[in-house]
């Protein structure tokens, strides 16, 4: 398969803490050859001062020094890496259960989920937990690695009994494309290389893997959305009346003299020119960042969204969402919040709670209407102006949303509109 090197794939680890998902990204960076020689030298050093034979490869992604010292993630690492087929970023999240809120932070914007389990425990509440994250945040590919399987002497039952047991949760989630590996971090079977300890697996390694996942169908490149984040006056030589919406296509494609409508005005016109930088195109299409004129002078600023006449985003004041709860003060009924969505900012609260979920069993708790903190649930919000909506299994950008605490200024909550 032939992927071109522009392309960018965006992932995230998740699983129990010690399953090793800090060993599997410093691993997979050790054996690509992605890791700086000064970075190289430092881990090294200090590997040797704490008493380790060999390179502790979870240093790599640990930066915080309370990581270090405890052996664990805490706050999301983001790494970078490329190999001659493709670019990737990599989000290392947090095992421990208080930490879910940085998991769904880091896992937002992902193409891809690995989903590690130890291959001595088998599926564990961690793991479901993870996994229904994932499926909530419709991560379209989950790739589960079955790791530190040198510790149970490579034995394919143990796998096939793991794979089987998965299978057993997936079934309860959205999430249909799913690929299993049995890997060891440490040693680095089947994480860049095939392993030559289990040749009785026939399929890829993780990197190639990841290498030729095919992303291209991930970005929603049917429902235009452009949603204005600011106008564009110059005012000099050359543009004293140029008047351009500036922002970023959150999904499909737009072309010059396509029909078009603003919302919420609800006022037509044409696109007359697409400009990006220092360069104009005739299409220009999600995630590119562009400034599109229109034939007619209209009202339109920011927040507001232009779209194809033909087919327009929903518009509402009052919606359900899947909300995760981030902060550390619980809810409060009927409160008032700042809702974000796109470029678009109004005063919302939360109508009513329908019902909150055990992300361990999968089952729906009602007649509770607080939320405590990485607590997950379905919700109606109310605002006080129209917003243009999408279910956010059709479109990631228009349908999530933040909540912030107007008194405190902080992001209390993220939400996926249903």
């Amino acid at each position: 398969m032939i992927v071109d090197n522009n392309q960018l794939l965006r992932f995230t680890t998740a699983g129990s803490v010690d399953d090793g998902k800090s060993t599997l990204i410093g691993r997979l960076l050790y054996d690509s050859k992605s890791i700086f020689e000064d970075q190289l030298a430092a881990v090294e050093s200090t590997s040797l001062k704490k008493g380790h034979d060999n390179i502790d490869l979870a240093m790599f992604t640990d930066g915080l020094k309370e990581e270090r010292e405890q052996g664990i993630t805490i706050d999301v690492a983001y790494r970078y890496f490329t190999t001659p087929k493709r670019k990737f970023i990599i989000a290392d999240t947090p095992g421990h259960i208080q930490y879910t809120r940085n998991m769904i932070t880091g896992a937002s914007t992902a193409n891809a989920a690995i989903i590690l389990v130890d291959a001595r425990h088998g599926v564990i509440e961690q793991t479901k937990r993870h996994s229904f994250i994932a499926s909530l945040l419709q991560i379209p590919h989950l790739i589960v690695c079955i790791n530190k399987m040198d510790l149970v002497d490579y034995d394919e039952a143990i796998y096939n009994d793991i794979v089987n047991q998965y299978e057993q949760v997936s079934s309860k989630l959205v999430t249909k494309d799913i690929t299993y590996i049995p890997i060891s971090a440490l040693h680095g079977d089947n994480v860049v290389n095939r392993s030559e300890n289990m040749e009785w697996y026939k399929g890829a390694a993780l990197l190639y893997t990841l290498e030729t996942l095919h992303i291209a169908n991930d970005l929603n490149k049917i429902d235009a959305r452009f949603p204005v984040q600011t106008v564009l006056r110059p005012q000099r030589e050359g543009f004293i009346d140029y008047r351009g919406y500036a922002g970023r296509i959150a999904s499909g494609v737009f072309r010059k003299g396509d029909e078009v409508i603003a919302l919420p005005s609800g006022f037509t016109s044409k696109i007359k020119s697409i400009d990006g930088f220092e360069q104009e195109f005739d299409e220009a299409y999600v995630p590119m960042s562009i400034s599109i004129t229109l034939e007619d002078d209209i009202d339109v600023s920011r927040g507001d969204m232009i779209v194809r006449t033909n087919n327009r985003p929903e518009t509402s004041q009052e919606f359900d969402v899947m909300l995760c709860w981030m902060s550390n003060k619980p809810s409060q009924p009927r409160a008032k919040y700042t809702v974000c969505h796109t470029e678009n900012s109004q005063k919302a609260m939360i109508k009513s709670v329908l019902y909150k979920v055990d992300i361990n069993t999968y089952d729906r708790i009602k007649d509770e209407d607080i939320f405590e903190m990485n607590e997950i649930g379905r919700v109606t919000i109310r605002t006080t102006k129209p917003l243009m909506i999408d279910p956010y299994g059709t479109n990631r950008t228009t349908g999530s949303i933040i909540l912030i605490d107007d008194n405190t200024n902080e992001t209390v909550a993220a939400g996926m509109i249903v």
